[in-house]
């Protein structure tokens, strides 16, 4: 059944009149109202929908259009893309695929958005539209996870639900990644201070770690971005690729993290991977470089066959560096230590305490060695 114009359609029809410009793309057009709209500012418009009587009707009217699920059908890149999405959270007694936009009413305009970044050129708009019923902070997560700004340019109270009208745009940074062939982005992960993105280039995965708008820290990217670039002469850390002034890019490292890689493997394979984790440590201490993350480093050791250390953002010059002790401690707290025990491997509580105390007075090999000595 085709969707005949109603007030969101109407409310976002003017914005269509007032910002469209260039190649055109209206997604689940429906009546045809919005690509009629944008054929008056537009270049070209091309229109696509699910529902096979939506395209008759649109050509009909002399638009071009074709069947399409979002953007399978929809080749190439737009100036302008208009969604007006089915954005209503699911209810269970009806099953209407011009309303609901899934369980939340947001899920469909997730997966619009994890695909349009590759469908808009570089200076392009989408014009969305969506209500107060869809969870407007979610949808402003998933712009935020795709690397998307947006601007309220018109909203409407109709009834019980508020309509929203969004422009978005590609991030600054989304532009950078582009303009160095990295695609495919998606959100990974949020940190305290950063998020995670994951994309590709030339083939091979990569991180893209991005400072959080809400973060007060200051010039941490920077940072780690300066020690990144010597500790992988040494060997440590994923291999830093480029910077830029609020995000760091490096070769994505596979695996598990340091529990998890634990939990599943033999007691032989964790020995080598505690004592090269302990390697790395001492080269950095010998570095005088202070990474202050080794006492909890649950999220900051990833292991495939090697261990790898990632998140270096805070790390510091310092006289007194701590990664071999701080590591000391890890491996005795409460919960690891009774993880350690389970794979038998047992380390004496007080012993670790005294070499720790030890090797911090001078930073020798010999105490060092007497640490390792520990898992023989």
């Amino acid at each position: 059944m085709v969707y005949m114009p109603r007030e969101d359609s109407f409310l976002l029809e003017k914005q269509v009149l007032k910002h469209a410009k260039g190649k055109c793309l209206d997604i689940g057009t429906g009546s045809g109202i919005q690509a009629l709209a944008a054929k008056k500012k537009c270049r070209s418009v091309l229109a696509v929908d699910i529902d096979a009587k939506a395209v008759a009707l649109v050509k009909c009217k002399g638009i071009k259009a074709v069947k399409s699920n979002l953007f399978s059908n929809a080749k190439g890149v737009f100036d302008t893309i208009i969604f007006n999405p089915p954005y209503l959270p699911q209810d269970a007694d009806v099953k209407d695929s011009e309303v609901y936009g899934g369980k939340h009413g947001y899920e469909l305009i997730e997966r619009f958005l994890s695909n349009s970044a590759a469908h808009l050129t570089a200076n392009g708009q989408i014009l969305l539209l969506f209500s107060s019923q869809t969870n407007k902070k979610k949808v402003n997560e998933i712009f935020e996870h795709n690397l998307l700004e947006f601007k309220v340019i018109a909203k409407q109270r109709i009834f019980f639900e508020e309509l929203y009208v969004y422009k978005i745009t590609k991030s600054t940074l989304l532009k950078k990644l582009e303009e160095r062939n990295i695609s495919d982005h998606k959100y990974l992960a949020r940190g305290k201070r950063g998020i995670v993105y994951v994309g590709k280039l030339a083939r091979k995965k990569v991180a893209v770690k991005v400072k959080r708008k809400d973060s007060e820290a200051i010039g941490r990217t920077q940072n780690e971005a300066k020690w990144l670039k010597l500790l992988n002469k040494h060997k440590i850390g994923p291999q830093l690729l480029f910077a830029g002034s609020n995000f760091i890019c490096y070769k994505f490292v596979e695996g598990d993290f340091i529990a998890d890689y634990i939990e599943k493997s033999s007691k032989t394979k964790i020995i080598k991977v505690l004592k090269d984790v302990f390697g790395q440590c001492r080269k950095l201490d010998k570095l005088w470089a202070d990474k202050e993350e080794m006492h909890r480093p649950v999220k900051h050791v990833i292991i495939k066959t090697k261990p790898v250390l990632i998140d270096f953002e805070r790390t510091r010059h310092t006289n007194k560096p701590k990664n071999v002790t701080q590591f000391c401690q890890f491996l005795i707290s409460a919960n690891f230590n009774a993880l350690l025990k389970k794979k038998g491997i047992k380390i004496n509580r007080k012993k670790m305490i005294e070499l720790a105390k030890q090797y911090k007075k001078d930073y020798s090999k010999k105490h060092f060695d007497y640490i390792m000595d520990t898992f023989k």
